[in-house]
C-alpha cells in the first residue's frame, strides 16, 4: 500500500491522498477491496448487468478510493450505459499508471468526449506499455482517423489485424477507411476477412455490399444485401439497400418488389418512396413517379432527395417557379454535402432548361465542388498507366496458338455500344432495342471487372478467354433468352474492347462519337456520384477524354477493318433512318420501322438519359457547348485537337 502522505505513484507530484486516493479531508480508509468484492464486480460485468455494476462499483469506490481496478470497472459500467465515464477512467489511469488497458480505456473516453489529441496520447501511452496490444492499435487508428491522418490510421488498423487476425472490428475499420480513400478492391479484402470470421455480422455485410457496389461488382453487392435481409427480414432499410443494387443490375421488377416490401415494413421510409419514384422513371412512367415524389414531400417537406428528382421527369419551365423556390430554400440551409449536391445538379438543370445558362453553370460548378469534397481526387497518372498497360496487352496473343473459338454458333449475338458517357450510347441502345429481335440490357459491369482481373493476373498465365465467353453468354441468356441480339451499352467498355474481341470474335462493337466539348460538359452536368472520378473537374475531363481518344486510336490501328462501326452522334441526329439502317445491317438484322419511333418503346432505362430517350429526336443537344462558351476553359482545346 502506498502511504497516504507519500508521493502518488501516478507521477502527478501530489500526495497520494490528494490524488489517486481521492480522499476528502479527514478520510483515512486506505484498505484494498477484497478479492471477493472484485470478483463480484467482474461477474456483473461479464453478465452485462451494467446498471448493478455501476451501483456496486460506485459504493466500493467510495470505500476504497485508491483502487484503480474499481474505477476501471465503474468506467466500463458508465460507458456501456452511454453515461460519462471520463472522470472514473481518469482516476483509473492515475491509480494504474502501468496498466495499458486503463490508458486505452481512457483514450476511448477522451475520443468520445471530443478530446482527440488527448485520446491519441493515451493510446500511445498504452502502446508504450504494451506494444503488441491489438485493441490499442485499433483505438489509435480511430483517433487518428478523427484527425484526418488517414494513412497513419490505416497502418494502425492494419497492425491490429496482423497482431490479432481474429479481430473483426479492426478488419471492418480498415475496410471502411480504404473504401473512403477510394480503394474499394482493398476494402473488399478487409471485409472478406471480417466475414470469414463472422459470416452473419450485419455491419460487415452492409459494408461489403457498399464496397462491392462501388467497384461495380453488383452480384457480390446483391448477395451481401440479400444475406442481410435473410438475417433480419423485418428491417426495411436492408430491403431498400437491396433494391438500390437490383436497380443498378437493371432488374427493375425485382427492385420494385424489394422497394415495395421495404415500404410495407416501414411506410415512413422516405428514401424508399423516392427510390420507387426513380424506378417508375426508369420505366418511363413519369406521372406515377411524380405522384410518389409528392407523397415523399408530404412525409418530409424538406427532403432534398425528393425535390432533386423532379427535373428528371420533364423539361422545366418558368411555370415550375414553386419548385425553384423550394429547391433554392432547401439548398441554402445546412445540408450534408451529398444532399446539397443533388439539389445543385437539379437547379442547374432547371436553369439550363429555361435558358439561364450563366446561373446554370454556377449551380453545376457548386455541385461538382461538393462532389469533389466527398471523394478522393481523380488520379490522372493512374488512368494513364491503366490505359498504357491495356494497350500493351494483346489478349489474343496471350491465349496462345492453341486457343480456338466456336464463332457464330451461339443463337444470340452480343452487341456492344461504347464511347464516353453522354456520347449517345443510351440513344443508340434505345433505337436498336426498339427492334423486336433486340434486347437492351443496359450497362453491364461484366467486362470492366474482367479487364481489371486479367490485368492484375498478367504474367501468371493466359487469360481464361473461353470461360469469359461462356460466362458472358450465360449472362445474356438469363437476361433475354429469346433475343437474337443483346445490347450491352456500358460506355467504359472502350477500355475492354481488346479483351472483348479476343473472347467474343463474333461480337459487334458500335462506337458512339460526339463533339468532345458537348460530351465533357454533359458529363459535368450529371450527378454521377462515384461512377466517374473525373466527372467533377473540367481539367480532369479534358485529360480523360484524351485518354479515351488515345485508346480508341489504338483499337482502330489494331482491329481488323470493319470490326467497329463508328457512329457520329450529330450524324445520327441529322439522318436517323440512314444511320439506323447502317447499325441494323452491322449487327445482322433486317430493317424494322419501329426503330424510328424509339421514343415510344416501353422498356426500362436506368440511366440519367431515361427522360431524353423517350423524346423524339431533335438537335437541341448538338453544339450545346456554345451556350457555355465563356465557362468551358480547358475543354476548348479539345475542339482543335482531342489528342
Amino acid at each position: 500500500m502506498t502511504g497516504r502522505n507519500a508521493p502518488c505513484p501516478c507521477g502527478s507530484g501530489k500526495k497520494y491522498k490528494r490524488c489517486c486516493a481521492g480522499e476528502p479531508d479527514g478520510a483515512s480508509n486506505t484498505s484494498a477491496p477484497t478479492a471477493a468484492a472484485l470478483n463480484q464486480l467482474m461477474s456483473l460485468a461479464n453478465a452485462g448487468d451494467f446498471d448493478r455494476l455501476e451501483v456496486r462499483a460506485a459504493a466500493l469506490a467510495r470505500a476504497h478510493p485508491g483502487s484503480g481496478a474499481i474505477w476501471k470497472l465503474l468506467g466500463v459500467a458508465l460507458w456501456e450505459q452511454k453515461k460519462n465515464p471520463l472522470p472514473a477512467l481518469e482516476r483509473a489511469a492515475r491509480c494504474l499508471p502501468n496498466d495499458a488497458e486503463a490508458a486505452s480505456n481512457l483514450g476511448n473516453a477522451q475520443r468520445s468526449a471530443g478530446k482527440i489529441q488527448e485520446a491519441v496520447a493515451s493510446q500511445r501511452r498504452a502502446l508504450a506499455l504494451a506494444p503488441n496490444y491489438a485493441a490499442a492499435h485499433n483505438n489509435l487508428g480511430s483517433a487518428l482517423l478523427d484527425l484526418g491522418r488517414h494513412e497513419e490510421a490505416a497502418q494502425s488498423f492494419r497492425t491490429a489485424t496482423e497482431l490479432d487476425p481474429q479481430f473483426v472490428q479492426a478488419h471492418v475499420n480498415l475496410g471502411n477507411l480504404l473504401l473512403h480513400l477510394g480503394r474499394p478492391e482493398e476494402a473488399l479484402e478487409s471485409y472478406g476477412n471480417a466475414l470469414r470470421l463472422r459470416s452473419d455480422d450485419l455491419g460487415v455485410l452492409l459494408a461489403m455490399g457498399a464496397a462491392s457496389r462501388d467497384i461495380g461488382n453488383l452480384d457480390a453487392a446483391a448477395a451481401a444485401f440479400r444475406r442481410a435481409v435473410e438475417i433480419r427480414p423485418s428491417a426495411a432499410e436492408l430491403r431498400y439497400n437491396l433494391s438500390v443494387v437490383l436497380r443498378l443490375q437493371n432488374r427493375n421488377d425485382d427492385a420494385m418488389t424489394a422497394c415495395q416490401k421495404a415500404l410495407e415494413l416501414d411506410a415512413t421510409l422516405v428514401a424508399a418512396v423516392v427510390l420507387l419514384a426513380k424506378l417508375h422513371v426508369d420505366r418511363g412512367e413519369f406521372a406515377s413517379a411524380e405522384a410518389l415524389l409528392e407523397r415523399a414531400i408530404s412525409m418530409a417537406p424538406d427532403s432534398p432527395e425528393a425535390w432533386s428528382v423532379f427535373p428528371s421527369l420533364r423539361r422545366m419551365t418558368s411555370r415550375d417557379a414553386a419548385w425553384l423556390r423550394a429547391a433554392q430554400r432547401i439548398a441554402a440551409g445546412p445540408l450534408p454535402a451529398r444532399q446539397e449536391a443533388h439539389l445543385r445538379y437539379a437547379l442547374g438543370k432547371y436553369y439550363d432548361d429555361v435558358g439561364e445558362f450563366g446561373l446554370a453553370f454556377v449551380e453545376y460548378r457548386r455541385a461538382n465542388e461538393l462532389g469533389r469534397s466527398l471523394a478522393p481526387a481523380h488520379d490522372r497518372r493512374r488512368m494513364e498507366e491503366f490505359v498504357e498497360i491495356t494497350m500493351q496487352t494483346n489478349f489474343q496473343e496471350q491465349a496462345g496458338p492453341a486457343h480456338t473459338f466456336r464463332t457464330n454458333t451461339a443463337r444470340q449475338r452480343p452487341v456492344f455500344i461504347i464511347g464516353m458517357p453522354r456520347s449517345g450510347t443510351s440513344l443508340a441502345e434505345q433505337i436498336l432495342a426498339s427492334h423486336p429481335s433486340v434486347h437492351g440490357a443496359g450497362e453491364l459491369p461484366f467486362w470492366g471487372n474482367a479487364l481489371r482481373t486479367a490485368l492484375a493476373a498478367r504474367g501468371s498465365g493466359p487469360p481464361p478467354l473461353e470461360q469469359l465467353a461462356r460466362d458472358y453468354r450465360a449472362l445474356l441468356a438469363r437476361l433475354a433468352p429469346r433475343a437474337a441480339c443483346v445490347i450491352d451499352k456500358m460506355p467504359s467498355n472502350f477500355l475492354a474492347a481488346g479483351l472483348i474481341r479476343a473472347s467474343l470474335p463474333d461480337a459487334c462493337i458500335i462506337h458512339m462519337q460526339r463533339n468532345p466539348v458537348d460530351t465533357c460538359l454533359s458529363i459535368y452536368f450529371q450527378d454521377f456520384e462515384s461512377a466517374y472520378s473525373y466527372a467533377r473537374d473540367l481539367e480532369d475531363l479534358a485529360h480523360s477524354y484524351r485518354e479515351y481518344w488515345r485508346i480508341m486510336a489504338h483499337w482502330r490501328a489494331t482491329f481488323p477493318a470493319g470490326a467497329v462501326l463508328e457512329v457520329p452522334y450529330e450524324s445520327l441526329v441529322r439522318d436517323q433512318e440512314g444511320w439506323t439502317r447502317r447499325m441494323l445491317e452491322f449487327i445482322g438484322l433486317p430493317w424494322d420501322a419501329a426503330c424510328l419511333n424509339f421514343h415510344r418503346t416501353r422498356r426500362t432505362v436506368a440511366t440519367v438519359s431515361s427522360w431524353q430517350v423517350r423524346q423524339a429526336l431533335h438537335a437541341s443537344s448538338v453544339e450545346r457547348w456554345r451556350n457555355y462558351r465563356q465557362f468551358i476553359g480547358p475543354l476548348a482545346k479539345l475542339l482543335d485537337d482531342p489528342e
